[in-house]
């Protein structure tokens, strides 16, 4: 899939309003929010650094960033905005790692029972499935691409309650607005209102691969490597996020 930052986005001013500066600024997937939180505040406890988070779709997080942004590191939930940023030279590539990965399933009410995929759109009835944009987040675009694979998003595309990020997809279901919704198993496993009632097998849609790298200009002030480490690894593994090899 070939992405682009399009023109006449938002504006700079637009963009910083009601950011507070810190040490370190990161923009990060909304599919991260609560882990890496508890990695910054680590990071801080150990350095004495100050870390903001700022969670957003990875679409919207790039393009912020390719209009200048004051961002010092980027997480992406895929790799195709990361590439954007990069060959945009938005981000030194140098600095680049595949720092986790993740799993995708469909979620439903508390009391939903286990079903195979391919009977989705039964099931679903005149309900609405909520899913983050399947053009432009990548929970979205990993989600479409496995109910093709399934054979059913031709059922399923007129009938998708389409969200800004995964978490939002997320909240519809916990709450009750939609009987189910596509996340990523780590968002499943942090929300007690939903659950898992199918898995998606990893050959039906693209890796689900979180790249970070340092924004071109910031100063992460050794934040990306501490993302890495043992302690890192630890609250991230907690959470169900998997490991790339090393």
């Amino acid at each position: 899939m070939k992405l682009t930052i399009a023109a006449g986005i938002l504006t700079l001013s637009a963009l910083s309003a009601g950011m507070v500066r810190a040490d370190v600024t990161v923009f990060a997937a909304a599919s991260l929010a609560g882990p890496l939180d508890a990695v910054a505040d680590a990071f801080s406890d150990d350095t004495g650094e100050d870390v903001v988070v700022s969670y957003a779709g990875s679409a919207i997080l790039a393009r912020q960033i390719a209009a200048g942004a004051p961002a010092d590191v980027f997480i992406s939930a895929n790799i195709d905005w990361m590439d954007v940023l990069e060959n945009e030279a938005a981000i030194d590539a140098v600095s680049r790692v595949d720092l986790l990965g993740n799993a995708l399933v469909l979620i439903g009410g508390p009391t939903a029972l286990p079903f195979e995929i391919e009977m989705l759109p039964e099931q679903l009835g005149s309900g609405r499935l909520a899913m983050a944009l399947v053009d432009a987040v990548p929970a979205g675009v990993y989600g479409k691409a496995a109910l093709v694979d399934a054979g059913i998003w031709g059922e399923l595309e007129t009938r998708v309650a389409q969200t800004d990020n995964v978490r939002a997809a997320l909240a519809l279901v916990a709450q009750g607005a939609a009987p189910f919704g596509i996340v990523y198993r780590t968002d499943a496993i942090a929300e007690p209102r939903v659950r898992i009632v199918a898995e998606f097998t990893g050959a039906s849609h693209p890796d689900i691969v979180y790249p970070a790298a340092r924004v071109r200009g910031g100063d992460d002030a050794g934040f990306l490597a501490y993302l890495q480490s043992e302690t890192a690894r630890a609250i991230f593994g907690a959470a169900g996020f998997t490991m790339p090899e090393k």
